[in-house]
């Protein structure tokens, strides 16, 4: 096999330790293998970088192992070139699973070039990334603390979420808070309804009639002030945000005209993957690594399974709501989205239209140009072959003979 590097490194990576490999092979083709064992702080991994500096080692490779490669990676990336490879393309052989053999088989990979790279965002966008996910998590966290409220007012039998559509609204967050402080009236409660809610009034004092305790009361005290400590970061975490997308701002517009964007998603397409498409190529490459193309199964000319694989489950999570939103639209991705929807199921089809989504916001990153639906919107001869035949079939069963004249 093809020799690619004649001198490289595979690192073995944990969290107190890291086993380097260094592989050589002489002019004469003989291979050696130096192994060695350094510490993950910083003096050790400063002296990991000057043995391979010392032995002409310009490259070296690791697995991506939770998030113990990034110190590793910090310091290395400054004198030598680092890869960080996907640790299915790592997997070691049975029978030889020990950290040193670990690091001789990644070099040994790494030297004949069966491995690629996985993307590291640069500092800017891997600062925005970890601020995008931050909030993400509060949200999720938010949801649960509504989640546990709701759950306790229904266990006082107070129907609140019954009648009012968002119960920590303006109107319902200050019934609660009523609650907590100690009024159990219902129709002192339901006066506090504002707006358009005022109209269910005597709803609301059927569904405030309960078994409201103290202990209630606590429980749902703490929960509320939890609630307003998570929404206090999350604003706190969007004025950052904001700063950090400030250099992005056009970049951000071209996402945004994409039917289904809007300004939270744009922000989080691009802390995942940035807005240097070169990184990745094509879009085809794009698509693989978010791990939201079809899978490739296919066996004597069968094809078995087309189920997408693992890929990056913050920017899987946002194509999907944002193919539902364009669902909605009357454009080729929410035509596309209800024509799959039909046949397929939404879930597949929110996967399918998410994409799509990608691949547009691969090229107009790329191109630095804006969305145009006629781009995209192109006739097909075979949908609408099946179009026609599909109209003909229903009226047939309906019992009718249809001559078909093409207009001029």
């Amino acid at each position: 096999m093809e020799t690619i590097h004649s001198v490289c490194c595979g690192l073995d990576v944990h969290q107190a330790s890291v086993t380097a490999c260094l592989r050589r092979v002489a002019a004469e083709g003989t291979v050696s293998n130096e192994k060695r064992q350094f510490a993950t702080t910083v003096q050790g991994l400063v002296e990991l970088a000057g043995w391979l500096v010392e032995s002409g080692c310009q490259i070296a490779a690791m697995e991506s192992t939770g998030v113990y490669w990034k110190p590793v990676f910090h310091i290395l990336s400054a004198t030598i070139e680092v890869w960080v490879v996907n640790a299915r393309d790592v997997k070691q052989r049975r029978g030889k699973k020990t950290d040193p053999k670990d690091a001789q088989w990644i070099a040994e990979l790494l030297a004949h070039g069966l491995l690629e790279p996985s993307f590291v965002p640069p500092p800017h966008i891997a600062a925005l990334r970890d601020l995008v996910r931050m909030r993400t998590a509060l949200v999720q966290t938010r949801t649960q603390i509504k989640n546990r409220v709701l759950a306790v007012l229904e266990d006082t039998n107070v129907k609140l979420a019954s009648v009012v559509s968002d119960p920590f609204g303006v109107s319902g967050r200050k019934m609660m808070d009523e609650l907590v402080k100690g009024t159990r009236d219902p129709k002192a409660l339901s006066q506090l309804a504002k707006g358009v809610l005022r109209r269910k009034i005597p709803q609301l004092e059927l569904a405030l009639e309960g078994t409201f305790t103290q202990h209630h009361a606590l429980l749902v005290g703490l929960n509320l002030e939890l609630i307003d400590h998570t929404n206090a970061q999350i604003a706190q975490l969007d004025q950052k945000i904001g700063e950090l997308m400030e250099p992005l701002r056009q970049e951000v517009e071209r996402l945004e005209s994409i039917p289904g964007i809007h300004q939270k998603a744009a922000r989080t397409i691009l802390s995942e993957i940035g807005a240097d498409m070169s990184r990745f190529g094509s879009a085809s490459r794009l698509a693989s690594w978010a791990g939201i193309c079809p899978g490739d199964n296919e066996s004597a000319g069968k094809r078995k399974s087309g189920k997408i694989r693992k890929g990056n489950r913050y920017l899987k999570r946002v194509l999907a709501e944002c193919a539902w939103a364009a669902g909605k639209t009357d454009t080729f991705l929410g035509r596309t989205f209800r024509r799959l929807q039909v046949r397929i199921g939404g879930k597949k089809a929110a996967v399918a239209v998410g994409h799509k989504i990608l691949v547009i916001a691969f090229h107009l990153l790329n191109e630095g140009t804006m969305y145009d639906d006629g781009r995209y919107n192109r006739p097909n001869p075979k949908q609408e072959k099946r179009q026609l035949e599909r109209a003909l079939s229903t009226l047939q069963q309906l019992g009718y003979q249809v001559q078909l004249t093409p207009m001029p």
